[in-house]
C-alpha cells in the first residue's frame, strides 16, 4: 500500500466504496488522515464498515472539516449532471480529487525521480500498458502496475527512486488529478467515447490533454484530428513532444512501415524494431501500442536491445486478440472484448482467411461498417439474439450459420478450419456485441470460448491459454 501522507492530520471526505475506493480510503488513514466514506449503495457502505472506515452520510456531515474530497472515477463529476456530493464539496469549497492525484502527491512528496509512465487515449490503452509493464519487468527493474487497468494504484508498493510506475488513466481519473505529471505521458488516440460523460467532443479531448501537458515528455499519437492538433499546441508552449504514427512516415518521430517500427529525426530514418512474428502484436493497431511502448520505454532510460527483448515475449491481454491455441495449422484468437463492431474491425484487418465467431447482444449499427472486411471471412458462426440480424446484414457476402452458442460455433468453426488449404485459418471470436444476453461480461465469454477450445482433441494451448482469466 500508498500510505497517503499528503493528508496527514486532515479530514477527508470520499464518496464510491467500490474495491479502488476502500483501498483508496484505507491508504488515506494509513497516512494519518480521517476519513469520512459514503456510498449510494448501502452494501458497499457495509463492506467498508466491515474493513474498518468510518461511514456517514455526507449529505448528513458539516463539510466545513474536509480539506478535499477524494471521488470515486465512476461518479458524474460534470455530465449528465454532478453527483449530489459534487454539488456539496463544490458549494463547501472543498477541492474534488480521485487516487491518481493521491498518487501524484504521494510520489512528489516521497521520491521525484520514480520514473512513472502514464498511459491515456480512446483505443489500446490497455494494451499499451500492460506492453510497457512486460518490457520494463522483463528488463529486469522493479515495476508497478495499476491504474484503470484493474489495479487501484494506492494498493502498489510505495515509491522509491529506482522503482518504475506506469499506470493506465481513463479520462474520468485524469479529470480527478489536476496535479498529473508523469515522467512520460502517452496518448493514444481520440474518437467519440465517454460523451453522456463528458458533454462534447472537445471536453473529452481538453480531459485527455491534460495528461501529456502535464508530462516531461509528451508521446502523441498524430493520427487522428484531435490529438494532432494536442501534439501541435503542446510543441508551441515549448513541451517535449515525440509524435507517433501507425499510417504517417513522420520527419521526426516514431512510425510503422508495415511491421517494421522507424525513428525519424528530422528526415534521417533509422529501423528500431520488427513486430514479425509476434503473433501478440498483429495489426496496425498493435503497431501503434508498440511504438507508444517503444517511445516511452527509451523515454524513461531503457535500451533499444531491452525493449526489443520485451516485445518478442509479450503475451498479449486475455481476451483481447488473445492467441488461445493451434490445431494443426488453425491458430484460434480471443477478442471477446469486442464489443461493438469498431472494436472487432482490428482483428478481422489483422487475419485474411477467418472463421468469425460473432453476435450476442446487439449494439447500435450493428456489423455493417464491417462490409468492407467481409471478404477476409471463409464462414461466419452466429450466435446469441444478434444471429438473424447478422445474418441479413451479412447476406451472400459472406457463408454463415447461425450456431447458436459458443461450443457449438467452436466446434463448427473447427471442424470447417480443419479442411482451409490456406498456410494458417485463424478461428476468432471477435463478437461485435455485448456478452449480456448469454454471459454475465466479455470475460465470461471469452473464457467459454477458452475452454470450448482447449476441450477440442488435440489441440496445443499457446502461453498461458489453460488457465483462466
Amino acid at each position: 500500500m500508498i500510505a497517503a501522507h499528503s493528508m496527514k492530520d486532515k479530514t477527508v471526505a470520499l464518496f464510491g466504496l467500490g474495491g479502488s475506493g476502500i483501498a483508496t480510503a484505507q491508504a488515506i488513514v494509513a497516512g494519518g488522515a480521517k476519513v469520512i466514506a459514503w456510498d449510494d449503495n448501502p452494501e458497499s457502505v457495509t463492506r467498508a464498515q466491515s474493513a474498518g472506515i468510518e461511514t456517514a452520510d455526507l449529505r448528513q456531515v458539516d463539510w466545513k472539516q474536509f480539506s478535499s474530497f477524494v471521488l470515486s472515477p465512476g461518479v458524474p463529476l460534470t455530465h449528465p449532471r454532478p453527483h449530489w456530493a459534487v454539488d456539496l464539496a463544490r458549494a463547501a469549497a472543498v477541492e474534488i480529487i480521485g487516487d491518481i492525484e493521491l498518487f501524484v502527491r504521494e510520489r512528489k512528496l516521497a521520491h521525484k525521480r520514480s520514473p512513472f509512465i502514464a498511459i491515456t487515449g480512446t483505443n489500446g490503452k490497455s494494451t499499451t500498458t500492460a506492453l510497457i509493464a512486460h518490457i520494463i519487468k522483463s528488463s529486469g527493474r522493479d515495476m508497478q502496475l495499476g491504474g484503470n487497468i484493474g489495479t487501484a494504484v494506492m494498493t502498489l508498493e510505495p515509491p522509491t527512486d529506482e522503482r518504475f510506475y506506469v499506470v493506465e488513466c481513463s479520462s474520468y481519473q485524469i479529470d480527478l488529478a489536476p496535479s498529473l505529471n508523469p515522467t512520460a505521458g502517452i496518448l493514444l488516440n481520440l474518437t467519440p467515447d465517454h460523451l453522456d460523460r463528458h458533454g462534447t467532443m472537445q471536453h473529452y479531448a481538453e480531459i485527455k490533454e491534460r495528461l501529456v501537458a502535464g508530462s516531461e515528455i509528451a508521446i502523441v499519437g498524430v493520427d487522428d484530428s484531435f490529438s494532432a492538433a494536442i501534439a501541435d499546441r503542446l510543441e508551441r508552449t515549448g513541451k517535449s513532444v515525440i509524435r507517433i504514427s501507425k499510417r504517417l512516415a513522420l520527419r521526426d518521430g516514431y512510425f510503422a512501415n508495415g511491421e517494421e517500427l522507424l525513428f525519424a529525426r528530422k528526415g534521417d530514418e533509422t529501423a528500431v524494431a520488427s513486430l514479425a512474428g509476434i503473433g501478440s502484436l498483429r495489426g496496425e493497431h498493435n503497431a501503434q501500442n508498440a511504438l507508444a511502448a517503444f517511445a516511452a520505454c527509451r523515454a524513461v532510460g531503457l535500451s533499444t536491445e531491452e525493449i526489443n527483448a520485451g516485445l518478442k515475449t509479450f503475451p498479449g491481454l486475455a481476451h483481447r486478440m488473445e492467441q488461445v491455441a493451434r490445431l494443426g495449422r488453425t491458430l484460434f484468437v480471443n477478442d471477446s472484448k469486442a464489443t461493438n463492431a469498431e472494436a472487432a474491425a482490428p482483428a478481422l484487418s489483422s487475419f485474411p482467411r477467418i472463421y468469425w465467431i460473432a453476435g450476442g447482444l446487439p449494439k447500435e449499427g450493428g456489423i455493417a461498417s464491417l462490409s468492407g472486411l467481409f471478404p477476409r471471412i471463409a464462414k461466419a458462426y452466429l450466435i446469441g439474439e444478434a444471429a438473424p440480424q447478422f445474418a441479413a446484414t451479412l447476406g451472400d457476402a459472406a457463408p454463415f450459420e447461425i450456431s447458436g452458442t459458443i461450443g457449438a460455433a467452436v466446434d463448427h468453426a473447427a471442424r470447417d478450419a480443419a479442411k482451409d488449404g490456406s498456410s494458417e485459418p485463424v478461428v476468432l471470436l471477435s463478437p461485435a456485441c455485448a456478452s449480456f444476453d448469454q454471459f454475465q461480461n466479455f470475460e465470461k465469454r471469452g473464457d467459454a470460448f477458452r475452454s470450448a477450445v482447449l476441450a477440442l482433441e488435440g489441440v496445443l494451448p499457446i502461453g498461458g491459454a489453460a488457465h483462466n482469466g
